[in-house]
């Protein structure tokens, strides 16, 4: 799988000598990655306690990676193909 094209999606940014120009949540420090590797193993409530990222924030980071994970048709073929 094609890695995700981060700089489409709206709740995170990635600025050169910040985390090391990592995708971070807009605004934070927070990587992206250190969301999906808690994600684990705790539960969305202590995530949201311990990285101060909004629930908002986290929904529409995992809506972008599923919709990304989903396989893109061509005008012409069908999900029964």
């Amino acid at each position: 799988m094609p890695s995700l094209d981060w700089s489409q999606c709206a709740a995170v940014e990635s600025i050169p000598g910040k985390v090391s120009g990592a995708w971070v949540f807009r605004g934070t420090r927070v990587p992206v990655s250190a969301i999906f590797e808690n994600l684990k193993n705790s539960p969305i409530d202590e995530i949201l306690e311990n990285f101060h990222v909004t629930r908002a924030q986290i929904q529409t980071v995992l809506d972008f990676a599923a919709k990304s994970a989903q396989p893109s048709l061509r005008p012409h073929e069908s999900l029964t193909a």
